[in-house]
C-alpha cells in the first residue's frame, strides 16, 4: 500500500484569527496546502476549535469482572437523543504541564471515587480533526468497584456524576445495542475486547 508521505512542512498558514476567546477558543485558519495530484490549493478558510487535550479512563475490577462507569448529563447529546445524560467512561482535560497519568488518577477520585491500582496506556486519537484540536489520551485501570458507588463531582464545575458498577457482560452488550455511543468510551470498550488477554497478564505480572 502506498501512501503520500505530506508532514505540515507542506502546509502554509497564510492568517489565523481569533474569532472567540471564552471557555474554548475559536480560531479561524487560512492555509494552503500541497495536493495529491501536484501543485497546491488554493487559500481554504477553516474555523476551528482549540479546547485543548483530555484523558478518558476506563476501569475494570479484574476479580469482579466489572467496569465503573459513569452517567451525567451532556448539552450536545441534545440535538440527537431522547436521553442526553450518557453513560460514559471517566475523562478530563489536561491542565498545562501536568502528566497525563496525573489526570487519570485525579479524575478516578473526583468523578468516581475510586483509586486507580494500575495504569495502562492503550491509545489516543483525534476527535473530530475537521473541527477540533483535541486529541484524546485513553488508558486502562485496574480498581476495586466494591469501592465504586454514589454521586460524585466537582461543586465548582457544576457535576452531578452518577457512578455506576457495570459487570463485563453488560456493557459489551449495551456497546452492541448502542446503547453506549460516544466515542471514547466506545473505542475504549473496543479496545478492551481486543486486547483483554494481553492486557490482564500485564497487570497479572505487575503484582
Amino acid at each position: 500500500m502506498k501512501v503520500q508521505k505530506f508532514s505540515c512542512d507542506d502546509v502554509e498558514i497564510v492568517e489565523k484569527n481569533v474569532m472567540s476567546d471564552g471557555f474554548f477558543k475559536l480560531k479561524e485558519y487560512r492555509v494552503k496546502h500541497k495536493l495529491f495530484r501536484g501543485g497546491w490549493s488554493p487559500t481554504l478558510s477553516r474555523e476551528i476549535l482549540e479546547r485543548g487535550h483530555a484523558v478518558a479512563v476506563l476501569p475494570y475490577d479484574p476479580v469482579l469482572n466489572e467496569f465503573v462507569m459513569v452517567q451525567q448529563f451532556r448539552t450536545g447529546a441534545m440535538a440527537t437523543c431522547d436521553n442526553p445524560w450518557l453513560i460514559e467512561i471517566i475523562a478530563g482535560m489536561i491542565e498545562p504541564e501536568e502528566a497525563r497519568e496525573d489526570v487519570c488518577i485525579r479524575e478516578a477520585k473526583e468523578e468516581a471515587g475510586i483509586d486507580i491500582q494500575d495504569l495502562h496506556f492503550a491509545l489516543s486519537y483525534l476527535s473530530s480533526p475537521g473541527g477540533t484540536t483535541e486529541r484524546i489520551h485513553i488508558y486502562m485501570a485496574r480498581v476495586d468497584t466494591s469501592q465504586a458507588e454514589g454521586v460524585h463531582g466537582l461543586d465548582s464545575e457544576h457535576e452531578d456524576i452518577l457512578v455506576m458498577r457495570v459487570p463485563e457482560i453488560d456493557a459489551m452488550a449495551m456497546l452492541r445495542e448502542g446503547k453506549i455511543d460516544n466515542a471514547a468510551s466506545v473505542i475504549a470498550l473496543q479496545w478492551f475486547a481486543l486486547n483483554k488477554e494481553s492486557l490482564l497478564k500485564q497487570w497479572s505480572d505487575n503484582r
